[in-house]
């Protein structure tokens, strides 16, 4: 390692460059007890070119010496020269993206490809990074390497630790910064100004496949994505990918079981503030979303949307792997699991196995005997949501189900099934009485 002054060590601008192979070097200026660490290393493990540069402004400012951008954290400068200075000449065929190492393109060509060449040998489960397969055996392993520092608890990835931790730091979801352009609200204050800039900045990234423009090149490469299906972001738990890194933090409180945010009106807790927000919506009853057909109104307008599809027979939800369609996607998922077969939630007091979360939460209501859904009406009390629904239609007289033979109208499916089954009935009688077999 050479290091050559600019001047006289007043002047706080050091040249380092870095002909031999050293994985970390720790310089400390004794004239103003700034510590700079530098990584050798770039992000693949590789070592950067020899000749490389790095200029260090000791003023708490770093300098990049490829351009003229600086940075307050040495850390920072040594990030960004690493996409600076090193030539990428490895492009992808399939999008504008560049790498400085062909073994960077391989990996993310698979974003791609769907690749997934690293399996679990304790399920099924692939992914198409190694990182990713090593953090996935943890849940075969049980090990819990990531401990929480103000309880007892222990994690086996570190995403979930990180989600705890919001219990702690007594997050309660408010957001109070508004911006007073559009109706988004952030829970700091810094938040709200990157957003504004949204409003202010020029949009000059155009998308050449749709009209949108952006003010920052990040946000149309994450747009596109939408056009190009790449999705690059893999849980290392499911193997599942998003095209967004924000989707993918969202799904990973799913494995964690984590919910920070309780409504304080019952023992509700929620993945997102958002849905939080809808919840509270059922406590004090404002349902602004009413249905044209038969006037039942809703709190959300997705469930509007839903019950609609009741009136207009669509189902725009298809199954790969059979012809049947769905009204809903959240049917249409617990539908594929008949064809795999696979029941990995089981009961803790009893045998029984499901193929969903939600289908072994409702069992377990035998066992405990809770019924959490009550009719307002006449306090009647029911173990799923569906069964209230169908419930309450006994009292409002809604009849959603209609016979596209007579017009005669059911408040229960199953009642409109056994109905037609009558004209199938009386047409199979008619058909043989046409063709003579029941004369005597």
């Amino acid at each position: 390692m050479h290091i050559q002054e600019s001047g006289q060590l007043d002047e706080k601008i050091l040249n380092i460059n870095f002909p031999l192979p050293i994985s970390f070097y720790n310089m400390q200026n004794k004239n103003n007890s700034n510590m700079v660490e530098i990584n050798h290393n770039n992000e693949n493990g590789t070592k950067p070119e020899e000749g490389s540069h790095l200029h260090i402004v000791s003023h708490n400012s770093t300098q990049c010496s490829h351009c003229d951008k600086a940075f307050s954290l040495n850390s920072k400068c040594i990030k960004h020269q690493r996409t600076c200075s090193v030539k990428k000449s490895h492009q992808c065929t399939r999008c504008e993206k560049a790498f400085s190492q062909n073994t960077d393109l391989i990996r993310h060509q698979r974003t791609h490809t769907g690749e997934k060449p690293y399996q679990c040998s304790q399920c099924d489960m692939a992914f198409s990074q190694k990182i990713n397969l090593i953090t996935h055996y943890r849940t075969h392993t049980g090990e819990k390497r990531y401990q929480c520092s103000q309880c007892d608890k222990a994690f086996s990835h570190n995403s979930n630790l990180i989600n705890h931790q919001i219990i702690h730091s007594g997050n309660t979801g408010e957001k109070p910064y508004q911006c007073n352009q559009c109706d988004k609200a952030f829970s700091r204050n810094i938040y709200l100004i990157r957003h504004q800039r949204t409003h202010t900045e020029e949009k000059t990234y155009q998308c050449s496949q749709c009209d949108k423009a952006f003010s920052r090149n990040s946000n149309l490469k994450n747009h596109q994505r939408m056009h190009s299906g790449e999705k690059p972001y893999q849980c290392r738990q499911c193997a599942k990918t998003y095209s967004q890194k924000s989707s993918l933090i969202y799904h990973q409180k799913i494995h964690s079981g984590i919910k920070p945010y309780h409504c304080s009106q019952c023992d509700k807790t929620f993945l997102q503030n958002s849905g939080l927000i809808r919840h509270q919506k059922t406590h004090i009853r404002e349902k602004p979303y009413q249905c044209s057909q038969c006037n039942q109104v809703f709190s959300q307008n997705r469930h509007l949307i839903q019950h609609q599809r009741i009136h207009s027979g669509e189902k725009p939800f298809q199954c790969n792997q059979c012809d049947k369609v769905f009204s809903r996607k959240g049917t249409l998922k617990q539908h594929k699991t008949t064809h795999t077969g696979e029941k990995p939630y089981q009961c803790s007091q009893c045998d029984k196995t499901f193929s969903h979360k939600s289908s072994l939460i409702i069992h377990q209501r035998l066992h405990t005997g809770e019924k959490p859904y009550q009719c307002i009406q006449c306090k009647k009390s029911f173990t799923q949501h569906g069964d209230l629904i169908r419930h309450q239609r006994t009292h409002s007289g809604e009849k959603p189900y209609q016979c596209s033979q007579c017009n005669k109208a059911f408040s229960m499916n199953s009642n409109l099934i056994k109905h037609q089954r009558r004209h199938l009935e009386r047409d199979h009688i008619n058909a043989l009485d046409m063709t003579g077999f029941l004369k005597e």
